[in-house]
């Protein structure tokens, strides 16, 4: 356990550029009393999936992260995208604002979509009083962006009472509009290279004992590390761009405030065209690289994740799928785990860019029909 002051938690915290180091449990640190957990998801998820919406569900799961971190500013505190939702964890000085804007995300979610969000904020007081624990870590994936891994049986117990109700909140007002700046969903969906997008989550038995679901999660991810680029989605390159970009409309949802639909669509292809002509022509001009830009967001993506369970999105030839499955059935038929996989045959990716001057951009990777929802609904199934 890395021991850090109550001031300076996250903050402080080690940068891990291994994912292997995070399958290890000393990587990590608890959440202290005082702080507090916000969680989010998407009701009816399933529903939306078949119905064809599941970039727009993954676009209010990362709205309930771009929400806060417009918020905190430069306040460093961990979050965590689940494909159809959010966990997040703010200090005591920020819980008001943090509750305002669950709030907005989710009159926003319903005005926009009509999808309905279930929202909580939870003190971890209550969490550590109930008998659990959530634990973070920091996991490099560039020198510029970092992903918080999440360990403990307290987010499946906030998960639980999120579900059941509990220290729900209030929906904003109708003059209460979430500050999405930065949300987009430019880069067009990835095709797999090797055959098949698995998007795969595994969580441990419940009597599993912690260091043989360690070990396990250790030699799973060494498994994958060995394959051609991990078995990431993204191309080395970068995702590519078509124009106008498929995820137009959803900005427009994440950026039109008090605006026109139609006036922010017209701004909205404007810039998407100037950026489209840029990346296509790998263009340079004053301090914006387009080439180094979309190598970048490949870099940045989180298509591997701890969130107590295991997640990845990977990108498998035949030979390399069959190897996970057998690994995953065997640890299952022993025991130590439980896992849910859905294939599909492509990727796609959420983004909150605060500036396309810096290397900070975030991209969230998600199976594109489906992804860890549905990979979820099969874990539920067996």
């Amino acid at each position: 356990m890395i021991e850090v002051s109550y001031a300076d938690f996250y903050s402080r915290l080690p940068r891990f550029r291994s994912f292997a180091e995070l399958t290890d449990s000393t990587a990590y640190s608890d959440i202290p009393d005082g702080w507090f957990l916000g969680i989010a998801d998407v009701v009816g998820s399933t529903e939306a999936i078949k119905a064809g919406a599941y970039k727009t569900v993954n676009m209010v799961g990362a709205a309930v992260i771009s929400a806060q971190v417009n918020t905190l500013q430069d306040v460093d505190f961990p979050y965590i995208f689940g494909g159809d939702g959010a966990t997040f964890c703010v200090p005591p000085a920020f819980r008001d604002a943090s509750a305002q804007q669950l709030s907005a995300v989710r009159q926003w979610a319903m005005a926009e979509f009509g999808l309905k969000l279930r929202i909580a904020l939870i003190p971890m007081d209550a969490i550590h009083q109930a008998g659990h624990t959530v634990s973070v870590a920091r996991y490099a994936v560039s020198e510029s962006v970092d992903y918080a891994m999440f360990r403990g049986s307290g987010s499946l117990w906030a998960e639980q009472q999120l579900k059941a109700g509990a220290f729900a909140l209030p929906t904003g007002g109708s003059d209460t509009y979430p500050d999405l700046t930065g949300l987009s969903c430019r880069w067009s969906a990835m095709r797999s290279k090797n055959g098949t997008v698995l998007s795969i989550v595994i969580i441990p038995e419940t009597k599993t004992d912690p260091f043989e679901y360690d070990k396990f999660a250790g030699a799973f991810v060494e498994l994958v590390s060995q394959t051609e680029r991990g078995s990431t989605p993204v191309p080395e390159e970068g995702p590519g761009v078509s124009w106008p970009p498929e995820g137009l409309a959803l900005e427009a949802h994440a950026s039109h405030g008090t605006r026109s639909m139609l006036t922010t669509k017209i701004r909205l292809l404007a810039e998407t065209f100037v950026a489209w002509v840029f990346i296509k022509a790998r263009l340079k001009i004053g301090g914006f690289d387009s080439a180094h830009y979309q190598r970048t967001t490949g870099l940045n993506a989180d298509f591997q994740k701890f969130e107590q369970s295991l997640k990845m999105t990977l990108d498998c030839n035949e030979a390399v799928k069959q190897q996970i499955i057998t690994m995953l059935d065997e640890a299952q038929h022993e025991g130590i785990i439980r896992y849910g996989i859905h294939e599909q045959d492509t990727s796609i990716m959420t983004c909150i860019v605060p500036s396309i001057m810096s290397d900070d951009h975030i991209h969230f990777v998600d199976g594109a029909n489906g992804g860890y929802a549905a990979a979820t609904r099969t874990l539920k199934e067996h």
